[in-house]
């Protein structure tokens, strides 16, 4: 990835990411997915499945989803955000998770083999009379880019989600928009992207350094599930030649009060973002 230095005049695009994560014997283990290299939104950088928001998303009947709109906005957490618009949030997550990763978190198993064309995800519900497991997502984070956004020219509104993989699935990147995938520990993630083996872009490199802390699936959603879903604008700035990226709790932040645990800033050297301290920075409290 290269530093971006254009400033977007377009407002920050709705979006929505599911970060899957599952039990080893290593311990828990997180799916990544590598955006394609001529991708104009991270291409060649490891990400969860995700992307924008559609139309269509909002389309569902109530019936297809196992809780009420009224509860996923509840559960949101967004007061300002139609119910309409985070009921639609919970729908893009799965349908960009189904479409990028295979994998579909429905009420009762499933048997329908390769992911739908296009944008079929919709029909093919209808088609088969299945009920999205919305009930199974926990509201994380609210992503915003930065006003001087530094690795895309573009703003996204991002909204992550958490859940655990399905025992009767398996996830794969579907060799269009991902040309890779695989299950990374966090911090083995953070320590190959260390090594110069692996690109992420900062939402990534901070959800992990959270993600780290945990060393089973349960233990993340108990975690998850007694904090209140945050929003995070990081506030980006050029000193001394050097990109640097400020998050809430840092002095460079407008908001004193920390969001996350982890390093409050990342600064752009060696062609990344560092934390400053180095690697062990990133399980700073």
């Amino acid at each position: 990835m290269d530093l971006n230095t254009d400033i977007p005049t377009q407002p920050p695009r709705d979006a929505a990411t599911l970060v899957l994560l599952r039990d080893s014997a290593q311990g828990l283990e997180v799916f990544l997915v590598r955006r394609h290299s001529a991708s104009q939104v991270l291409g060649g950088a490891y990400v969860f499945p995700g992307g924008k928001l559609d139309a269509a998303d909002a389309t569902l009947h109530p019936g297809q989803l196992n809780l009420t709109p009224q509860a996923l906005h509840a559960r949101l957490g967004e007061p300002d955000t139609p119910v309409a618009k985070a009921s639609a949030l919970f729908v893009a997550a799965l349908r960009e998770t189904f479409e990028e990763a295979g994998v579909l978190l429905t009420e009762t198993p499933h048997v329908l083999g390769a992911r739908p064309p296009g944008g079929d995800f919709h029909a093919l519900l209808a088609d088969h009379g299945l009920r999205l497991n919305v009930a199974a997502l926990q509201p994380w984070v609210r992503w915003i880019t930065p006003r001087m956004p530094s690795v895309s020219s573009k703003r996204f509104d991002a909204r992550f989600f958490v859940a655990a993989m399905p025992a009767d699935q398996t996830a794969t990147h579907d060799n269009l928009e991902a040309t890779a995938s695989g299950w990374f520990r966090p911090d083995q993630a953070l320590a190959q992207y260390w090594n110069g083996a692996m690109e992420l872009a900062p939402p990534q490199i901070m959800s992990l350094a959270f993600l780290a802390r945990h060393r089973r699936v349960a233990g993340a959603l108990e975690d998850l599930a007694h904090r209140a879903p945050v929003a995070v604008l990081p506030e980006s700035h050029d000193s001394g030649g050097q990109r640097v990226i400020c998050y809430p709790g840092d002095p460079g932040h407008s908001v004193p009060s920390r969001a996350l645990p982890g390093p409050t800033r990342l600064v752009w050297r060696n062609q990344r973002f560092e934390p400053e301290g180095g690697l062990d920075a990133f399980w700073a409290d």
